[in-house]
């Protein structure tokens, strides 16, 4: 992506409108290799508002008496996509076990190969010294030296006894280790299998789950009318730009002024380089994303490794305070840290929001944050 001169500090009424302009464009302004974006604010138009709506925007029709109105719909579906999405870390946390221990069962199966491979030349050693042993009248020849009536081959012997006791000893006692070690790499796989088979019936429960939430939610949002889904999308942007307006009063931002680190740098440009594409649970690219699929590919194309769900992000990374976000830190959102985005400079970041919507940026404080983490602390 291009980049142009930097715009004007972030917090005033300007910004805001700039933010609400970007995303209504729906493409992003870089300023510095920093993006800005925000949700749209209400789009003016000539057209008479009904009662309650927001001059500009699409007149869905009246509801029936009794029904829900189209602001409770729009929770409801939120509500159903938000749960979809903590299913969502369940089955990609479980999906990760589960292939972490799969590779360790692999490891283990080699240990064992080796193990096996190992006894098998021990006891055949132990063979060709009973053999030998049998063929000079039971009696190594370290023995028979020891008993000869020659002073110097009775040292001799008698060295050779001693050293023969050591190899049968040392020869014992690695077969023991190495069949110990064979009964615990069993007990492993053993334990391993188990939890792996766990984290396949807690990957089919969360699918499920996953499944029913998204088909909630498509079945309410496919009852709508044109009308009503192009005001849904306007209420949607609504509650965004409100969140986002409230959270900057706060001045959350105002000591912000952390600059990416070069690694930082590469993150945010890989995921900015991605909006559009859209969002599917359990996806990590190269054509869709989840939200934590997409930050995790982020910083693995800036050659960190991080963790894949948004739980393990909070749970494992550093934690910074806001005022020392700087862009490539990671945003936790929700008390259940279900949701994760990626700071790109003065208030905007950059997610893949919901199933329907594609990869995009938003204002930070558009939905309530739990925690910022830094992959690259």
């Amino acid at each position: 992506m291009g980049t142009a001169k930097r715009a004007s500090r972030r917090h005033g009424a300007s910004t805001l409108t700039l933010l609400c302009a970007m995303a209504i464009l729906t493409a992003p302004a870089i300023a510095g290799g920093t993006a800005y974006a925000a949700p749209a604010a209400p789009v003016p138009s000539p057209a008479p508002p009904a009662p309650g709506a927001t001059p500009g925007s699409p007149v869905a029709p009246t509801p029936a008496p009794g029904a829900k109105s189209l602001e409770q719909t729009r929770k409801d579906i939120e509500g159903l996509y938000r749960q979809a999405g903590s299913a969502t870390d369940a089955y990609n946390l479980a999906e990760s076990e589960t292939k972490a221990q799969s590779e360790r069962i692999v490891e283990i199966a080699k240990l064992v190969v080796a193990g096996q491979d190992r006894i098998s030349g021990l006891k055949a050693r132990a063979g060709a010294a009973a053999r030998a042993q049998y063929r000079s009248g039971g009696l190594p020849p370290g023995a028979q030296l020891a008993l000869s009536d020659s002073p110097g081959q009775f040292l001799d012997g008698a060295n050779r006894l001693r050293q023969g006791e050591k190899a049968t000893t040392d020869l014992l006692s690695e077969l023991n280790r190495t069949q110990s070690d064979l009964e615990r790499y069993a007990k492993d796989a053993g334990a391993l299998w188990q939890k792996m088979e766990e984290n396949r019936a807690k990957q089919e429960a969360a699918k499920k789950e996953i499944e029913g939430k998204i088909k909630a939610a498509e079945e309410l949002e496919n009852k709508l009318e044109a009308e009503e889904k192009a005001r849904l999308i306007q209420l949607e942007q609504e509650a965004q730009y409100k969140a986002q307006t409230q959270w900057l009063s706060t001045g959350a931002l105002k000591e912000a002024k952390g600059s990416a680190t070069d690694a930082g740098k590469r993150a945010v440009q890989f995921a900015t380089a991605q909006m559009g594409k859209p969002y599917v649970w359990g996806a990590t690219g190269p054509n869709s994303y989840d939200c934590s699929g997409l930050t995790s590919q982020a910083w693995l194309a800036a050659g960190k490794a991080i963790p894949r769900t948004s739980q393990e992000q909070l749970r494992l990374l550093p934690k910074v305070a806001m005022k020392d976000i700087r862009p490539g830190d990671l945003i936790i959102y929700w008390d259940d840290a279900s949701h994760v985005a990626m700071y790109v400079g003065d208030g905007a970041m950059v997610h893949s929001p919901r199933p329907g919507r594609s990869v995009t940026m938003a204002g930070v404080g558009s939905m309530p944050i739990k925690a910022v983490v830094r992959p690259d602390a």
